[in-house]
């Protein structure tokens, strides 16, 4: 008996611990911008993104946004966690980019289509981690 009320308390934190789902940062750690420029893919939050920031069309550092929402995976292998946990559906992306070399990279899954908050705390913590003014 106690050991099923164990295993119970255990896959139910297994689950719950996974709702929360963090972003993936890669940068190097000594990286430190001044600048940036931005060239529009995504017109549905380019708008949000402009008010984030004055962006410099003649910075060497780009600013790429990407993100998709509706994403349908039909793979045999994530039956079990689309069954029992939080599947994302959506993700949002940032990268920053000096030429064809990443210097930045923010990626995160998200369980709706990507918001204005979504894009606001990704730019915050690209802000925070190397875009020095």
């Amino acid at each position: 008996m106690r050991l099923k009320s164990i295993a119970l308390i255990g896959f139910s934190l297994f689950f719950i611990g996974c709702d929360k789902k963090e972003p993936i940062v890669t940068y190097d750690k000594n990286a430190s911008i001044s600048c940036l420029s931005f060239f529009p893919k995504e017109k549905e939050l380019e708008k949000e993104l402009l008010s984030l920031y004055n962006f410099d069309k003649g910075c060497k550092y780009r600013l790429n946004l990407e993100y998709k929402s509706d994403i349908v995976c039909n793979s045999g292998y994530n039956a079990a966690t689309k069954t029992f946990s939080n599947f994302p559906s959506a993700f949002i992306k940032l990268e920053v980019k000096d030429g064809f070399r990443v210097i930045y990279s923010y990626y995160k899954d998200l369980n709706s289509k990507p918001t204005k908050s979504d894009l606001k705390e990704a730019f915050s913590r690209l802000q925070k981690d190397i875009l020095k003014r």
